[in-house]
């Protein structure tokens, strides 16, 4: 495990995710613009169509068939988080049977290494046995939930035998509701050609790129729509069940 100084970078996040749990998926900035803010990251798109993954400074948009695409730079988005990446760290992967033991072998590098109180940012790039992903194909509503809007456009589809690149995002605990708490991980494949948020998977090997990251920005919604929202009353359990992919 490499060890590098680094400055001091931050988590650039487009609204929180109990607003998008509670159904505010409206615009509230341009992928143009995101991408000013950061070149890796995760998030998804204006009436949640589909999920989206921020690596090498490109935006790609998986459809409800796990296929890729580059989106327009006006693009809205309702929810990311993106930052600049610098490597702190590295490390070797090998096989992980399931995604709960890689997300377990993670926890402890961060532990180890880091801390658990910071965000981070971790790439890993690898190839898979499998990779179960899912994403959502649209829709449009004023105050219809995240867990709603998914039974009605979410499909779910199988990568085998495939090698590409792992986003994924860390947020401690104490950030639950503006974040997931814990990881999220979306995938895309190495041509970019396929991808989606991941829900489980089994690796073959990979290496780990570690980025911590200590500050942070949230862009809230401007619109006074976004007040008629009472944050406060997002659903921890449906936020993790659709975290799951349930």
């Amino acid at each position: 495990m490499e060890n590098n100084q680094k400055s001091t970078v931050k988590m650039y996040q487009v609204s929180t995710l109990q607003a998008l749990a509670l159904g505010y998926s409206r615009s509230v900035i341009t992928v143009e613009d995101l991408l000013q803010h950061g070149d890796i990251g995760l998030g998804t798109f204006e009436d949640v169509s589909g999920e989206m993954i921020v690596v090498d400074g490109h935006c790609y948009q998986a459809d409800d068939t796990g296929a890729i695409c580059e989106p327009a730079g006006t693009t809205g988005v309702p929810f990311s988080a993106v930052t600049r990446f610098e490597e702190c760290r590295r490390c070797e992967l090998g096989e992980f049977d399931n995604i709960d033991k890689l997300k377990e072998f993670l926890d402890l590098r961060i532990e180890e290494d880091f801390g658990l109180n910071s965000m981070h940012v971790v790439r890993i790039d690898g190839s898979f046995k499998k990779v179960s992903a899912r994403a959502g194909s649209g829709y449009r509503g004023h105050h219809v939930t995240l867990k709603e809007t998914l039974s009605k456009t979410q499909k779910n589809f199988c990568f085998e035998e495939i090698s590409g690149t792992l986003v994924c995002v860390y947020y401690p605990d104490y950030m639950d509701g503006i974040n997931a708490a814990g990881w999220h991980l979306h995938f895309i494949s190495e041509d970019r050609k396929l991808g989606g948020h991941v829900f489980d998977l089994s690796m073959n090997k990979g290496i780990a790129y570690f980025d911590k990251i200590t500050e942070i920005e949230i862009k809230l919604p401007y619109e006074p729509a976004f007040d008629t929202y009472a944050l406060k009353t997002a659903s921890k359990d449906e936020i993790k069940s659709v975290e799951q992919g349930k």
